[in-house]
């Protein structure tokens, strides 16, 4: 039987198929989806347009319909996740073609587990699961966004607090064998679709980046909780609460208390390989006089190691986070938080 690429022709690879599209498109457009692509992909792309004199009417007709399919799958997957794309697409074109269009989108676009969890309200969602085993709660909240999980874990039993945050923290990696059977209860069939590799979840970073965008009572409150039963841990915690990068959230007048509690050494080697911005917001925030002294002790320091720049940031960051505790100084934490001190 002739198959859909035209008699003779076989099945085309990929890059072929993208150089028929882009035949078919017409300089004006893909001149536009260029602009999209690095110079390899433009290298490669353009090597195969010129290799193709001549495509029938059934190949372009055939790449299009192809491109157009793929393109309304990832729509559904965004509009209404996996199970809802799997649907559409298995009523529009049947089970076999919407099992190879789902099958290709989730190895390229690494669809994570509990993505319709990510669509849900939080309220909704801490209804959901507040009353799952805390292990269970931290492994979907690894998977959130961290502002999701941020309303989630501040709406949690103060008991429970901590006790999510340290199995975040301590999370490595997950069987796909657990991941399914947590999903089976969440959401029916869902697991069917899930890649089979091994994914990384949680770790110190991600319950950083949720206890970032907590109310500060919240955070206090885990973060004592944890110096207590692991307290290496909650020093790890602290460390990357706030990095130093972060002194341009500060406002102006926080940003003069710290100055006046630095070191003067320890402020030049903190500059020394920081982003414009910050040594910007630094100097803006100092007397002309002082900031021309800073500036001439950057200069003539010669080379540093990256060490003590990092030591010395971290002292910076140290001073900030005691003036915080102390409530002289607000910092910013994620959004919509305000704070009175």
């Amino acid at each position: 039987m002739e198959d859909m690429y035209g008699e003779g022709d076989g099945e085309l690879s990929n890059q072929e198929k993208a150089a028929i599209l882009f035949i078919a498109l017409g300089p004006e457009y893909s001149a536009k989806l260029f602009q999209h692509m690095d110079d390899d992909e433009i290298e490669r792309i353009t090597l195969e347009i010129a290799n193709h004199k001549q495509v029938s009417a059934e190949q372009k007709a055939a790449v299009i319909s192809e491109f157009y399919q793929m393109a309304m799958a990832r729509d559904y997957i965004s509009t209404g996740g996996l199970e809802y794309a799997q649907n559409v697409l298995e009523k529009a074109l049947g089970a076999d073609k919407a099992m190879d269009i789902i099958n290709r989108l989730t190895t390229s676009l690494q669809v994570r587990p509990f993505d319709f969890l990510r669509k849900t309200d939080p309220s909704q969602l801490l209804n959901f699961i507040q009353n799952e085993h805390p292990q269970t709660i931290a492994l979907i909240m690894a998977y959130l966004d961290p502002d999701q999980a941020a309303t989630v874990l501040g709406a949690l039993a103060p008991e429970a607090q901590a006790d999510v945050a340290r199995r975040i923290a301590v999370m490595d990696r997950t069987s796909p064998d657990i991941i399914r059977e947590v999903e089976r209860v969440l959401e029916r069939k869902l697991s069917a679709l899930v890649t089979q590799d091994f994914t990384t979840a949680g770790g110190v970073k991600a319950i950083v980046e949720v206890l970032n965008r907590v109310d500060r009572t919240t955070e206090k409150s885990i973060i004592e909780t944890l110096e207590v039963d692991n307290p290496e841990l909650a020093e790890e915690i602290k460390r990357l609460m706030f990095v130093f990068e972060d002194i341009v959230q500060l406002d102006d007048r926080s940003l003069q208390m710290v100055l006046r509690e630095v070191d003067q050494k320890d402020l030049s080697l903190a500059l020394k390989a920081t982003p414009a911005e910050v040594s910007e917001k630094v100097y803006k925030n100092m007397s002309k006089r002082a900031a021309d002294m800073l500036r001439e002790e950057i200069e003539f320091m010669g080379p540093v190691k990256i060490r003590d720049v990092e030591e010395a940031q971290q002292k910076i960051v140290n001073v900030i986070r005691a003036l915080e505790d102390k409530g002289e100084i607000v910092v910013a934490r994620g959004k919509g938080d305000e704070m009175i001190v």
